[in-house]
C-alpha cells in the first residue's frame, strides 16, 4: 500500500513520486493551501494539499480530522527555506499530494490529544481505557521501540557469550519467594491450584544442575503485591544463569551487557568498572540500599555528639536503641523557610510520609553560630557545637536536618528528604553526559533480617544465597553458617538511586541449604514439602562454581525493565 514510511524520506527522494499511509497528526489551513502533518512508525511528514492539484483533493483535505488513516500519493519536493522544520529529520522537505484517500475516518470526538504538538497531561485512567490512542503518542510508542531494542541488544550480547534461552514453566506449584502468588484453579488437576512465577529462580538452579551452564530468559513474572511507583503485579525481566564463575567474572560480565546497551541505546560509552559499595557503607551513608550518587549530602550519624544533651528527642532515641543522624543542606538557609521544615510544610510532610514525627534543624550563620528553632541550641556545648560542625562540614549559610528514632524510620526520612531537596535544589546531573549514569554494585548484604512481627530470621533476599567464606565454620563433619550475622554472597546492580538488578551466588551445598531452610524457621517436613526437589537435585552433582568451596557460582540477575521505562 505504500512506497515509503513517512519518516525515511531526505533530500535525495526529491521528484520521487510516493505512497504514504498513516495517521493524520494534525492539519493547518494557511490561506487556502493545506498542510497536514502525517505520521506512522518510522516518523512524520508535511504533505502539501494546494487546490491548483484538483478540486477532489483539497475537498478532502478540508475535511481531515487529527487520527484520520489516510493513504497519500504526490511528490517529494523541498519546502520553502523559511518553512524548514530542523527539529524533523524530515523538516527540509514535503510532499505535494496528488490524491488523498480516506482509509478510516474518526466518527467521534477525540478522548484526549494524541499529536505530540498538542500534548497535554491526561488523567491515567482515561489513558488505560484508550490505551490504542495513548500508545499513538510519540513518548509511549517510542518506549515501546526502545524497550524492543533493548532486549534485542541484550540477547545479541548474551548468545555470543554462550547463552541460550530456555522458558521455563508459568504454571507451577507455589513455593516462597518474597511475595505473595497469584493462584490459577485447575480444572482437570481435582481441584488443585497453581502459582504464577515470581521468578523462574528455581527453574535456573535445576537448569544448572541439569548442564545447562549459560542460560537466559525474558520471563515474566508476576507478584501480588501493593502497587508501588517502580511494582506492578505483572512484569517482564531479564533472567540469567551461569555456572563455574566467579564472582568477578560474573560482575564484569554484567557490566559488560550494561555497556553494550548503553553505547546502542544512548550511543553513550559507560566506563567501567562500575564502583563498589557494601551493603552496611550504603545504609550508613545514604539511609537506603540503592543510593543515588550523583550528588553529595551524605548522612552523618551524631549520636555520640548529642546523645547527653537536655534535648530529649535526640536522648530519647538514643536510649531506646535508636540513633540520631543528619544531613547538611548547602545553603540551605537562603533556599529553605522555617515554614516548610515546621508542621504543614512541604518538607515535614515528606519526612511524614517516611514515617518520622518531624524534622529538628540547626542554621549555620557567620563565624560559625547556630540557629534554631527549639531546645538544640540551648542545649549544646561549645565543644558539642564545634563536634557537630566538624563531623558535618557545615558552613555559614548551611541548613542542617536531623531525624532522631528508629534507626530504620531514621534513614528511610532522611533519603526520602535527600532526593527530596536533590531535585528541587537541581543538583542532579544531565542525563546527556556520561556521568550523569552513576552505576554502582552493592555487594555483602546481610543473610537474614529479623522480622520482629514473626520474632524470626527471613532472608533478607532469598533462601538460596551462598554465605560468605569467612562466615562458615567448618569442622570435621560438617560446614555451618554463623548466625545470624552471615554475609550473603549477594549483589545489586543500581543506578541513579534506582535498583536495576540483583544477583547471588547459589549454595550448591544441600546441607548448609537445609540449615539456611532451618534458620528462616522452616521444620524438616515444611522444608521437604516446600524444596524437597531442590534439595535432592543438589544431591545429584549439583555445578560449583569456585572448585572445592561450598557455594555455587550461579547469577540470579534481573534486570528489571519495567523499572527503566516506567
Amino acid at each position: 500500500m505504500r512506497s515509503n514510511g513517512c519518516g525515511e524520506l531526505r533530500n535525495k527522494d526529491i521528484s520521487s513520486k510516493v505512497e504514504l499511509c498513516g495517521w493524520v497528526d494534525r492539519c493547518r489551513d494557511h490561506g487556502g493551501v493545506i498542510f497536514v502533518d502525517l505520521r506512522d512508525q518510522s516518523g512524520t511528514i508535511q504533505i502539501t494539499a494546494d487546490p491548483d492539484q484538483g478540486k477532489k483533493l483539497f475537498e478532502i483535505a478540508e475535511t481531515l480530522r487529527n487520527e484520520t488513516v489516510v493513504k497519500i500519493k504526490g511528490v517529494v519536493r523541498s519546502r520553502p527555506k523559511e518553512s524548514i522544520n530542523k527539529k524533523l529529520g524530515t523538516g527540509d522537505i514535503e510532499i505535494l499530494a496528488d490524491e488523498i484517500k480516506i482509509l478510516n475516518p474518526i466518527r467521534g470526538n477525540l478522548p484526549f490529544t494524541v499529536s505530540v504538538h498538542d500534548e497535554e497531561p491526561v488523567k491515567e485512567e482515561l489513558r488505560l481505557r484508550h490505551r490504542y490512542l495513548d500508545l499513538r503518542r510519540e513518548r509511549m510508542n517510542q518506549n515501546l521501540r526502545l524497550r524492543h531494542k533493548t532486549i534485542h541488544t541484550a540477547r545479541n550480547f548474551l548468545e555470543k557469550e554462550g547463552f541460550i534461552e530456555v522458558e521455563t514453566p508459568i504454571l507451577t506449584r507455589s513455593t516462597p519467594e518474597g511475595a505473595r502468588d497469584y493462584l490459577v484453579p485447575s480444572r482437570v488437576c481435582g481441584g488443585e491450584w497453581f502459582a504464577l512465577p515470581q521468578s523462574p529462580q528455581l527453574f535456573k538452579q535445576l537448569l544448572m544442575v541439569g548442564g545447562i551452564e549459560r542460560y537466559y530468559q525474558v520471563a515474566r513474572c508476576f507478584r501480588d503485591e501493593d502497587l508501588r511507583s517502580d511494582r506492578q503485579p505483572e512484569f517482564t525481566q531479564l533472567d540469567i544463569e551461569m555456572s563455574f564463575m566467579e564472582q568477578e567474572e560474573i560482575l564484569a560480565l554484567n557490566e559488560k551487557l550494561i555497556v553494550a546497551i548503553w553505547k546502542a541505546i544512548k550511543g553513550i560509552d559507560i566506563p567501567t568498572p562500575f564502583p563498589r559499595m557494601t551493603w552496611e557503607e550504603s545504609m550508613n551513608m545514604y539511609g537506603t540500599d540503592r543510593p543515588d550518587t550523583r550528588f553529595d549530602m551524605k548522612l552523618e550519624d551524631v549520636s555520640e555528639v548529642v546523645k547527653n544533651l537536655g534535648f530529649k528527642v535526640f536522648s530519647g532515641a538514643i536510649a531506646k536503641g535508636g540513633s540520631v543522624k543528619c544531613i547538611t543542606v548547602k545553603n540551605g538557609n537562603s533556599t529553605i523557610s522555617n515554614v516548610r521544615i515546621k508542621p504543614g510544610g512541604d518538607i515535614f510532610k515528606e519526612a511524614q510520609e517516611a514515617g518520622a514525627g518531624g524534622l529538628a534543624f540547626i542554621r549555620v550563620r557567620e563565624k560559625g553560630e547556630i540557629d534554631t528553632i527549639g531546645a538544640i541550641k540551648e542545649s549544646l556545648s561549645n565543644s558539642q557545637k564545634e563536634d557537630l560542625l566538624k563531623i558535618t562540614k557545615a558552613k555559614a549559610g548551611d541548613l542542617i536536618l536531623f531525624g532522631a528514632g528508629e534507626t530504620s524510620t531514621v534513614n528511610k526520612t532522611l533519603d526520602r528528604i535527600r532526593q527530596f531537596l536533590a531535585n528541587e535544589l537541581k543538583l542532579i546531573s544531565d542525563k546527556n553526559e556520561p556521568k550523569a549514569w552513576n552505576f554502582l554494585w552493592i555487594v555483602d548484604f546481610p543473610m537474614f533480617e529479623f522480622n520482629s512481627e514473626e520474632n524470626r530470621l527471613e532472608a533478607l533476599h532469598h533462601p538460596f544465597c551462598a554465605p560468605k567464606a569467612e562466615d562458615l565454620t567448618k569442622n570435621s563433619e560438617s560446614i555451618e553458617i554463623n548466625l545470624p550475622k552471615a554475609h550473603a554472597q549477594a549483589y545489586d546492580l543500581v543506578l541513579n538511586g534506582l535498583e536495576l538488578g540483583g544477583g547471588s551466588l547459589r549454595i550448591h551445598d544441600p546441607d548448609l541449604q537445609k540449615q539456611v531452610f532451618t534458620a528462616i524457621g522452616l521444620s524438616s517436613k515444611e522444608a521437604s514439602e516446600q524444596f524437597g526437589f531442590l534439595t535432592d537435585a543438589l544431591n545429584m552433582g549439583a555445578p560449583p562454581s569456585w572448585g572445592n568451596r561450598f557455594w555455587v557460582g550461579q547469577n540470579c540477575n534481573a534486570i528489571n525493565w519495567r523499572r527503566i521505562y516506567s
